[in-house]
């Protein structure tokens, strides 16, 4: 049986529902939330609110933004012959962290896991295939998905989709820990993956 009311026990119940969060970190967010005024709630449930209803897809690349197409494709001083595939959104901000990157992105927003029943056509991925046909200027496909078995299944089934196209298809080298996430990587050891990409 529950000691917090009905309502502080669904706030904690949402609370942990978030990756990372468990039931004790639920528990004191929840009161930290509510010894907060008022207007710092209300700033955070607008917060919410706003980038839920206004965060879209960009239709070029697939990745989280307020504007179509997002201001990475958008911006011509990128180089748009290089596309680096990732897993998620924020796959992103890890890369452009880095400063050794200014190509283009695409965002899977998973990977294929049989295990999950997650296939190829539950990602992002046909979405790749139809952008590379319709833009000649791509010359090379980095795959940066996290070193997982899941990551590395993704990687080698895009490599063998994309290699009959003639585009050239590189992975991020070594350095990157097996199993780790590109999140968690510190600038230095990413930036020095990309440098030393090698062709799949």
């Amino acid at each position: 049986m529950s000691v917090f009311s009905p309502l502080v026990e669904n706030l904690i119940t949402e609370l942990a529902k978030l990756p990372g969060i468990g039931k004790k970190t639920a528990q004191r967010l929840a009161f930290h939330l509510l010894e907060q005024p008022p207007e710092r709630a209300e700033a955070l449930a607008q917060a919410i609110q706003e980038a839920k209803a206004k965060t879209e897809l960009c239709s070029l690349c697939c990745n989280l933004s307020d504007s179509d197409p997002c201001p990475i494709c958008a911006d011509p001083k990128r180089d748009h012959s290089t596309i680096c595939v990732l897993e998620s959104a924020k796959d992103v901000n890890a890369m452009e962290r880095t400063s050794a990157y200014h190509g283009l992105y695409h965002v899977l927003h998973g990977v294929i896991s049989p295990l999950k029943n997650i296939g190829p056509e539950d990602i992002k991925l046909q979405e790749l295939i139809v952008r590379l046909q319709a833009d000649e200027k791509v010359q090379e496909v980095i795959l940066a998905c996290n070193p997982s078995p899941e990551g590395e299944a993704t990687s080698l089934y895009i490599a063998r989709l994309l290699k009959p196209a003639g585009i050239k298809v590189t992975r991020l080298a070594s350095g990157l820990p097996a199993g780790g996430e590109l999140d968690f990587v510190d600038e230095l050891t990413l930036g020095q993956a990309i440098e030393g990409r090698r062709e799949v």
